[in-house]
Parts: C-alpha cells; structure tokens; sequence
C-alpha cells in the first residue's frame, strides 16, 4: 500500500496576493476613468448645453418683447436724446425702482445702491418694470449681440436665462445718470463675453418699447475687485482705481462682468455715454 504524499505548491499565496492587488487597481482604474466621464459630461453639460439653452431662451424672449411692442398700445417716447425704434414699436417706458445693489449675480458688483432712479423721462416715475422680467433690448453691433435686458442682477432669476439685468437703483435707459448692466462672460449664454474687444466709439443700443437709445463706448476698465461700486454709480468712477471713470454728470451706460474667463474673481467695465 502505497503512501500519499502531500504535494506542496509553493508561491500559490502569492499569487492569490497578486490576483487580489490585481483586481483592486483594476476595480480603481474603473472608478477614475467612471469620475472622469461623469465630470467630463458635467463640464460639457455646463459650457455647452446651458450656453445653447440660454441663449436660444434669450432671442426667444427678445422675439416676444418685439412682438409685445408691435401690439402694444400707442404711448410717448421717453428721453430727448432718444429716437423712435424703426418699425411700429411705441409706447411709454419706465426706469427701475431704487434700492440696495445686490451680489447675487456673480457677474456683478456688490454693495450698497447706487442711488434712486428717475423716470426715463426724468419725470415723476411712472410703472417700473416687473422684477426679473425683461423690458429692453441691448444691442451690440460690433459683437453681432443682441440680448435681452432684465430687472435686477439675480443669478438663478436673471443672469443664468442669458440675460442683461439691470442694476437696481441705477438710471433708466436713456436718463440721466448711470444705466448699469451685468452680464455673464462664460455659461449659460454669456452674453457679455466678448465685451473686452469693444473699443472707444463702439455703439452699444437700447430698445425699449417706442425708443431707441444709442451710447458710445468710452473707457474701458479692464479688471477692478466686485466690491467696487464706484463703477455703477450715477457719475461713474472707480473707488479701487481713480484714475478710470468720469467726473461730470451725464447720461451714462455700464456694463459688467467677470474677468478673467472662466473665473469671478475680478470685474471688467466697459463704459459708454449717450449720443446727443
């Protein structure tokens, strides 16, 4: 009767270690090239699909503003530097209500208001705009920008729709004073991304039911802090860096926004005043 003898294999525990590191790299690499898909869809949903979303939202609602205007009853233009829209647009207008400047668009500056606003006829004021709800046109030939412009600078209600919003407490278009403007530069149709090619004589437009207000590009403040509430007051000029703005009264345009790309860190400022 024959013996059995066990047969020893040895290094079979270390290669079950092996198999088992194995699978935990391999089971790891899965997880990051997962993350990294998600994320990468993540950025693309971002900066691709709410750009095209808000900005096909932004022409719609500057088609149905235009269609409103069409249909909409006869009333007095507003301001004497202003021309009448080409086409049958008329109608009265009104300037936004006074009040605290908001930080909640982070294209924005914060702090306190700016000051009250007249009527844009810089009569006793009449009906304002309905908060968050877009009342005017901003128009840009050099960048080809045609935008919707609404009240307040709320980033959920305003900014991300791919709209303008206006300052509150800052003039009416085409008043006295200083009609200040905040835009997104990147996402959710950054309408004021381009806005550092504009140069000293560039038209920025204002349509506002029955008128049309026509600025021209001034100065250009290419980065202060979002503290800076200097550049949206009634006579604009930086607190941050006095050397840009200006120093008399007059009928003033601001836009804003963040600078650099893709970062909210600092605000650029373009400036521009009506054409008279």
């Amino acid at each position: 009767m024959r013996d059995h003898i066990p047969v020893v294999v040895q290094g079979s525990g270390r290669r079950v270690r092996r198999a088992g590191a194995a699978g935990i790299l391999w089971a790891a690499a899965e997880l990051t090239v997962t993350v990294g898909v998600v994320v990468l869809l993540l950025v693309v949903h971002q900066v691709w699909w709410t750009n095209r979303q808000a900005a096909a939202a932004a022409h719609e609602q500057v088609r149905a503003l235009e269609r409103a205007w069409e249909d909409g009853p006869a009333g007095p233009g507003a301001g004497a530097a202003s021309t009448p829209v080409p086409g049958p647009t008329s109608g009265p207008t009104s300037g936004p209500t006074s009040g605290p400047v908001s930080g909640s668009g982070s294209d924005s500056v914060s702090g306190p208001a700016a000051g009250p606003a007249a009527s844009p006829s810089g009569g006793p004021a009449g009906t304002a705009p309905r908060r968050d709800g877009a009342y005017a046109v901003l128009r840009i030939p050099r960048l080809g920008l045609v935008v919707p412009v609404a009240q307040g600078i709320d980033k959920r209600a305003v900014l991300d729709k791919g709209y303008a919003g206006h300052y509150p407490g800052t003039a009416g278009p085409g008043e006295r004073g200083n009609f200040a403007l905040a835009g997104h530069r990147n996402t959710h149709g950054e309408p004021f991304r381009r806005i550092d090619r504009l140069r000293a004589g560039d038209e920025l437009i204002v349509d506002v039911r029955g008128r049309r207000h026509t600025y021209v590009v001034g100065k250009v403040l290419p980065e202060t802090t979002e503290r800076d509430t200097g550049v949206i007051a009634p006579v604009p000029r930086s607190v941050v860096k006095p050397g840009y703005g200006y120093d008399e009264p007059g009928a003033y345009i601001t836009l804003t926004t963040c600078t650099p790309e893709y970062s909210s860190k600092y605000r650029l400022v373009v400036w521009g005043t009506l054409r008279s």
